[in-house]
């Protein structure tokens, strides 16, 4: 009897344990009542937003995110970038991928850099789940009708490494949770902060995660859309609008621990953008290119251990499956300029998006990353005059 009792108390603490962990997931679904940098009056640059000011404003795009909380130690997840709905391999698009500091894994970089073509979703995860992942696409994507005879797949898959709160070394990421990004993968709002690829991950301190943001440009007198996904999980000092934040605000984990050894995973970021400017794969790289300025004036430091990368991708011209060589640019390199302005910006605020949008986690081995408090930051934003009112 008394064994049945244990048994019992056993059941229930596990299901306490689960309960705990679907709630925290739950605080960064589409649910998540967290501001974003807009909802605060913060205005990165001079372009507007699209609707949603999501990387989904550029048509097409979808984005299916699975998040993994399991008992204490577990904290991450897959996020997957559609650039269409439709078979990757066989209408694949203008891409590159330009890399700042190569201290990471983006599987299948070079051969988008050669061929200037992205034939695959673009999935992002945790530093040791990479390859993991990359062949749960693959055969994702072998089994799609209209490929049963494909006899080479380049998956595209980024990462960062959130073995801070996250059990790293476990490789929880199974093919079931790719899938599962995969086929989730929808247009409208893209859910932000303490979610799939960025459950884990931590930006200048705070708790970092997924972030999104789009501008609106003309150019050659007609109208494009520059949309930017990021996982941050990186180091440096904050900067919001211009307002040097970290000065007056650092996260509690880091004051403790002046003078010691900083945590070698606090480096690194992932960026996405799309645009449906007819772009080739020499433009895209110059649009890439630019996403990292609006990383520096976030107030990234670019340590040696931080691997940041940026995938570009333009979603106006499909290249067939069988097709030799490139997409065929069609605006003008001076036509760009607003384009590279554009991707500064949205990274800029994608990565603000990612840090307000985070929830404090507790993971591997009692490790916190407490989040940004939102009402210091709105008085220092407010007293250096940097918000809209």
């Amino acid at each position: 009897m008394m064994r049945a009792v244990k048994i019992v108390i056993l059941g229930c603490t596990v299901a306490l344990m689960a309960g705990i962990a679907l709630a925290q997931a739950q605080e960064s679904s589409a649910m998540n009542t967290k501001p974003r940098a807009r909802d605060l009056g913060i205005r990165i640059g001079v372009y507007e937003p699209g609707p949603l000011d999501a990387i989904t404003d550029v048509a097409g795009v979808e984005v299916g995110q699975t998040t993994i909380i399991q008992g204490d130690d577990v904290r991450t997840g897959v996020t997957a970038i559609l650039p269409h709905a439709g078979n990757m391999f066989q209408q694949k698009v203008a891409g590159a991928v330009y890399v700042f500091n190569a201290f990471g894994k983006l599987v299948g970089s070079t051969q988008v850099n050669e061929l200037g073509q992205i034939e695959t979703p673009i999935l992002l995860t945790n530093t040791l789940s990479v390859w993991d992942a990359a062949a749960a696409m693959t055969d994702w994507m072998l089994a799609l009708p209209g490929n049963e005879e494909v006899r080479s797949i380049n998956p595209v898959v980024g990462e960062t490494n959130d073995g801070w709160l996250n059990d790293i070394r476990g490789r929880h990421v199974k093919a079931a949770d790719v899938v599962k990004a995969l086929e989730s993968a929808r247009s409208g709002a893209v859910e932000e902060g303490t979610v799939g690829a960025g459950t884990g991950t931590v930006a200048f301190g705070w708790k970092g995660g997924i972030g999104t943001s789009s501008r609106k440009v003309n150019a050659n007198a007609r109208g494009y859309t520059v949309g930017v996904l990021v996982q941050t999980n990186f180091g440096g000092n904050l900067t919001i609008a211009g307002v040097p934040v970290y000065r007056e605000l650092q996260p509690p984990r880091r004051m403790a621990a002046r003078g010691e050894k900083r945590n070698s995973a606090d480096g690194s970021c992932m960026m996405v953008v799309a645009t449906d400017a007819p772009l080739d794969a020499r433009q895209l790289m110059r649009l890439a290119k630019r996403a990292t300025f609006g990383l520096a004036r976030a107030g990234s430091s670019g340590s040696n251990g931080s691997g940041d990368f940026v995938v570009a991708f333009s979603t106006t011209a499909k290249i067939p499956g069988d097709a030799q060589g490139n997409a065929a640019a069609s605006l003008s390199e001076e036509a760009l300029s607003p384009l590279f302005e554009a991707a500064g910006e949205a990274t800029e605020e994608a990565i603000d998006n990612s840090l307000l949008r985070a929830t404090t986690v507790t993971g591997r081995d009692g490790h916190v990353i407490e989040a940004l408090p939102i009402d210091r930051l709105k008085e220092i934003l407010a007293e250096k005059r940097a918000v809209a009112k």
